[in-house]
């Protein structure tokens, strides 16, 4: 499998292929960047359809995730994992130890954490033999970083809501504002209550109708296929579940005027950033939005870690967006390539 003529290849400083037979395991652990810290990144569990996808997948993952490291100002850099395998079918215990065990070998350059197909009971099957892992509980209280990703979006959103839409940050920024949201799993549920508690009129769409239709009844929110979810009559488009979910046609489908959600590379290819631009779409870059989770699990490292400290570390999201999004007007350009050279400038400059 070629790695460095991939075309998601970046300069990744370690590609790890990782097999082990007894378990079934066969992984893959790229490591980005370290120049600001070792590389965090979350382990990511899915039927890939060929290794290819996976390397494609794990590739893009690790470089956004140094790029959320900088822009977040973690001294962090960007790493990621995946098992090519399915969740619900394939993990056991045995698969999570050899994981872990592949993890270790890294010897701290690589720090995992929750993803798409793993949770935090499995981080505490890894940690029974590595100490590189991140998402635990801590006093008693749960280290799924979900919660924290989603506050950090809410801000996102604020920030956006402002620049695309010209709604100023208050109390009833949201009242009556029409929000679609494709996935409602963990990260998008916690999104969807935030919304909705802020007055937002919710429209939801999910491949697991039964947990989509739970939470539409709950928030009386407004349930299309998944399929239709790009064609709402919405003020936000919300990407929640997989990356690549904006290519040119949903471009051209969307009636939504800003994008802003917790989904990881939701760009199909970086050219979609000027086709939304082009339709006066504001794009609010993914890696800046989504970082909540990752400041959390960070800040579980330090000693003198505060919720009220994470909690403004976390609201500073909005703060960078208004950064981003003013650049962006001024040099008439994208948000996206304004934050990826803000985040360049971070950690090139070590």
């Amino acid at each position: 499998m070629p790695v460095f003529d991939h075309p998601d290849f970046d300069h990744h400083q370690q590609v790890i292929h990782g097999c082990d037979a007894a378990s079934g395991l066969r992984a893959i652990i790229a490591i980005h960047d370290t120049t600001r810290g070792p590389a965090l990144g979350g382990l990511r569990i899915y039927p890939y359809a060929s290794e290819a996808d996976a390397l494609t997948d794990v590739l893009r993952l690790s470089r956004g995730m140094t790029y959320k490291s900088a822009l977040a100002d973690l001294p962090l850099g960007g790493g990621k994992a995946v098992i090519i395998a399915d969740p619900r079918r394939d993990k056991t215990p045995e698969l999570l130890r050899a994981m872990g065990r592949l993890i270790d070998s890294l010897g701290g350059r690589y720090i995992t954490a929750e993803d798409s197909g793993s949770g935090e009971a499995d981080m505490r099957v890894i940690a029974e033999v590595t100490p590189h892992v991140g998402g635990l509980d801590r006093d008693g209280s749960s280290g799924d970083p979900s919660p924290w990703t989603a506050l950090g979006v809410f801000h996102a959103m604020q920030s956006a809501v402002y620049h695309g839409l010209g709604r100023a940050e208050s109390e009833d920024q949201f009242a009556g504002l029409r929000v679609a949201l494709q996935g409602v799993g963990h990260v998008g549920t916690h999104l969807a209550r935030r919304l909705h508690d802020a007055g937002a009129r919710l429209v939801l769409a999910d491949v697991d109708r039964d947990a989509v239709t739970r939470l539409a009844g709950e928030l009386e929110a407004e349930m299309v296929a998944p399929e239709a979810i790009v064609d709402a009559e919405v003020d936000v488009f919300a990407p929640c579940a997989m990356g690549a979910a904006l290519t040119p046609e949903v471009v051209r489908r969307l009636k939504a005027r800003v994008v802003c959600g917790a989904a990881n590379n939701q760009l199909a290819h970086a050219e979609v950033a000027g086709q939304l631009q082009a339709r006066g779409i504001l794009y609010t870059p993914d890696y800046v939005a989504n970082a909540g989770g990752v400041i959390e699990i960070a800040w579980q490292r330090r000693d003198d870690a505060r919720p009220e400290a994470v909690m403004a570390h976390i609201a500073g999201i909005g703060t960078t967006l208004d950064e981003i999004f003013a650049r962006a007007a001024q040099e008439g350009r994208s948000p996206a390539p304004v934050a990826d050279d803000m985040a360049r400038e971070r950690f090139e400059a070590g």
